[in-house]
């Protein structure tokens, strides 16, 4: 004897009168089509594209310019918080500054150092954004441009030849410098810059007078600063 349950499945399955099936067993199809990415994968934030673009920017000063100094996005009291900045063995400094979308470039040209260059930082100066957002004739006098498309980073517009920074832009890198100096002895008090850059100088003392294998003395890193 079949048990309640077959006999329910059955009844459920057995068509009404007529052609059509009855609601237990009628289909109903999506009338489009449904896709579980949008829902999965979380967009990138414009926050997270522009930090993306600071670390490319960084990697391409530090390793395609020359730049043996970088920083990024670090503040002082001069107001211009750069989103990137390096300094070659000439004391030049080149300026990048990174822009995701058309509103963040436009809104930039208002900013007071941007209305006086003359108090703004960066020997060198340019933009950085996706490849197509800023055209090279929107571009400022003496600007470059570097785009980014996938992982490359082309330089499209190379910067003038001028110098851009004045006498205060350099004034404020060096209090940019500075502050940034300042953070770093903070960081590893109660030990002090100076102490903590001659720990070579100790590792000698412990070592019975030389370095390990490996390890240059003070006199042959590869620093270009100590070449004018």
């Amino acid at each position: 004897m079949p048990c309640e349950s077959s006999i329910l499945h059955e009844i459920g399955r057995r068509p009404a009168s007529g052609s059509q099936l009855a609601p237990a067993t009628r289909q109903i199809l999506p009338t489009t089509a449904v896709s579980r990415y949008n829902g999965i994968v979380p967009k990138t934030s414009p926050e997270t594209k522009h930090a993306q673009l600071v670390a490319r920017a960084a990697d391409w000063l530090r390793y395609s310019c020359g730049c043996g100094i970088v920083l990024s996005e670090q503040y002082c009291v001069t107001g211009e918080v750069p989103d990137v900045i390096g300094w070659k063995a000439s004391c030049q400094s080149v300026l990048v500054e990174c822009k995701v979308s058309r509103s963040d470039f436009l809104a930039d040209a208002s900013k007071s150092f941007r209305l006086h260059p003359e108090e703004g930082l960066g020997s060198k100066r340019l933009y950085m954004a996706p490849a197509g957002m800023i055209a090279p004739e929107e571009l400022p006098k003496h600007w470059g441009l570097l785009e980014c498309k996938g992982r490359e980073v082309q330089l499209v517009v190379k910067p003038g030849k001028v110098d851009l920074r004045s006498h205060t832009g350099l004034m404020k890198e060096m209090n940019l410098l500075l502050a940034s100096l300042r953070r770093v002895e903070v960081r590893i008090e109660p030990q002090t810059i100076t102490e903590f850059l001659k720990w070579k100088n100790r590792m000698a003392e412990y070592n019975g007078g030389s370095l390990p294998e490996g390890i240059a003395v003070p006199e042959e890193e590869q620093n270009s600063y100590l070449v004018w």
